[in-house]
């Protein structure tokens, strides 16, 4: 860096970022921000523990900003007092109300769907949804990953949200009955477990079929991609369920100024493109666009429940979960 950049950049402060996302997933970004900014950008990358530790460092945090994946990361940040409200014309303005905090405590930057995975080969069908997954048809042909991850607890509590406790329970019963084999692997691994034909069909994000596509460092991955196909759920009704990524203002930011100018960039229609293009998301802003790889899987059409309301439910689709027996396996 040149004396003059340096001045520039010391003269423009910094913000510090705190982030469940790894670094060279926000790096693009954080670059294009200083750039047009010249504000430095701090990243302290957690895979856990985001909450407490800023807690524990208490009214002298320098923690500014906090990046992070999932409604349910963004609803604990919030509930552990470690956010503080923020009311912003640009943010408001780029980011739809359904995939913000109401109380302004967070906002969300890009979502992926929680769409079906379909073999290509042994799946002739180009529209499903959500609920029909309980159809005799399915039995044996199903698998998922552990039904208490957080990305199935939010689909849960989307089904909770749209038809209630009760009905989920037995959609879930469904679910457990069609299930090819005990909840087992990640997203990914139900790609290969399509591929090797152990199952039909399996519930899994978007944006893990693009880094499937385009992993030079594990190849094979490419192989599962290309048995499967992407089936939106619920196209012709209320959506495709999805999650976001977000951000939210730090309780005790000591650079405010630079946090507010940092997330005021990050919901720009410019900056949820470069993100998106790298992590294999939508843009939450309407008219911004996905990648190529993303918009080859087809439209996608978004639930309009807002986020804020689904994430109510969570803690009854967990419990429905374990009521069901859904991690044991198939119902005999």
């Amino acid at each position: 860096m040149s004396a003059l950049l340096a001045t520039s950049a010391l003269a423009a402060g910094e913000v510090n970022i705190y982030s469940y996302r790894q670094p060279e997933l926000i790096k693009p970004l954080l670059d294009e921000f200083t750039k047009e900014t010249g504000i430095a950008t701090n990243v302290l990358f957690l895979d856990k523990g985001l909450v407490e530790r800023i807690t524990a460092e208490g009214a002298n945090s320098p923690a500014d900003v906090i990046m992070t994946i999932d409604i349910a990361r963004l609803m604990e940040a919030k509930d552990g007092g470690v956010t503080q409200p923020l009311s912003s014309e640009i943010i408001n303005k780029d980011i739809p109300a359904q995939y913000r905090d109401p109380d302004g405590q967070w906002f969300g930057l890009t979502t992926r769907g929680r769409v079906i995975y379909a073999s290509k080969d042994r799946v002739p069908e180009t529209a499903i949804t959500y609920e029909e997954l309980t159809d005799p048809k399915w039995k044996g042909r199903l698998c998922m990953r552990d039904a208490q991850h957080s990305y199935n607890i939010g689909l849960f509590a989307s089904m909770v949200a749209h038809h209630g406790a009760e009905y989920t329970e037995n959609w879930l019963k469904g679910i457990k009955a069609n299930l090819a084999r005990k909840p087992d692997g990640n997203d990914r691994g139900q790609a290969k477990a399509i591929m090797a034909g152990e199952c039909d069909i399996a519930f899994g994000n978007t944006y893990y079929v693009g880094l499937m596509m385009t992993n030079e460092k594990d190849p094979e991955e490419k192989e599962w991609a290309a048995a499967t196909k992407v089936l939106f759920p619920n196209v012709t009704d209320r959506g495709t369920h999805v999650n976001i990524s977000g951000m939210a203002l730090a309780k005790n930011s000591p650079n405010k100024d630079n946090a507010v100018k940092l997330m005021e960039f990050l919901a720009s229609g410019k900056a949820q493109e470069i993100y998106a293009e790298k992590v294999f998301e939508y843009p939450v802003m309407p008219g911004a666009k996905p990648s190529e790889i993303v918009a080859s899987f087809g439209a996608i059409k978004p639930d309009t429940l807002p986020l804020a309301e689904i994430a109510k439910n969570r803690k009854t689709a967990s419990e429905l979960v374990d009521k069901v027996g859904l991690n044991d396996g198939p119902s005999q």
